[in-house]
């Protein structure tokens, strides 16, 4: 009696052992698998589908905006994805301001500045975004526009600064905000109906 209870005993911690060691062998291969499907921020930037998740607000397209600049500037892109964020970008732009910067050219002069950002060893480490409550909107020739003021933080070959930018929008006709342009702040006089600049890069 005493040898089957102790053969009963052995076999059921065999089982255990072999239950904690196929749940520890399944465990690793999860989080490797995890850690392998990892999006890296390419990734995610172009996962958006912009036919069917538009952002929905001014601060939001120029949060997306930025947020494909940064991956432009700071991360080691493959030719394809540099076209793809590109055009994710140029997307987001007014018909105007597409007209003006036609995607075949607008990517060639993109990659160069592009290889040029990184030839100087410029990074953009941080971009500050007005809030909401600061959008400013008026009408003019019949086009709602919106103005949002935006913050680049540029380090540069140890040194470092920043640019203040005022983006300009135009809603078109699905309601959509569009980029019509943008400039410096310095250029742009807030608080006036007027249109500022449709410039198609940001200098």
């Amino acid at each position: 009696m005493k040898k089957n209870t102790t053969k009963i005993l052995i076999a059921v911690s065999v089982v255990i052992v072999g239950l904690v060691c196929l749940y520890a062998f399944l465990s690793t291969r999860q989080r490797n698998a995890m850690a392998d499907a990892k999006l890296t921020k390419v990734q995610i930037a172009l996962s958006r589908d912009l036919q069917k998740d538009y952002p929905p607000t001014v601060k939001q397209v120029l949060s997306y905006f930025t947020e494909l600049q940064q991956c432009l500037y700071n991360e080691e892109c493959t030719e394809e994805e540099i076209e793809q964020l590109g055009m994710q970008a140029w997307l987001l732009y007014d018909k105007e301001l597409q007209e003006n910067n036609e995607a075949d050219t607008y990517l060639v002069r993109l990659k160069a500045e592009v290889d040029a950002f990184h030839e100087a060893k410029r990074r953009i480490y941080r971009i500050s975004i007005a809030s909401s409550n600061n959008v400013e909107t008026f009408k003019e020739d019949g086009y709602e526009f919106a103005r949002i003021s935006c913050t680049y933080y540029v380090t540069e070959k140890g040194g470092s600064g920043y640019q203040d930018t005022v983006f300009l929008m135009r809603r078109d006709e699905n309601r959509q905000w569009k980029i019509y342009g943008w400039d410096k702040a310095a250029n742009v006089n807030m608080g006036t109906e007027t249109q500022g600049s449709t410039t198609g890069a940001a200098e």
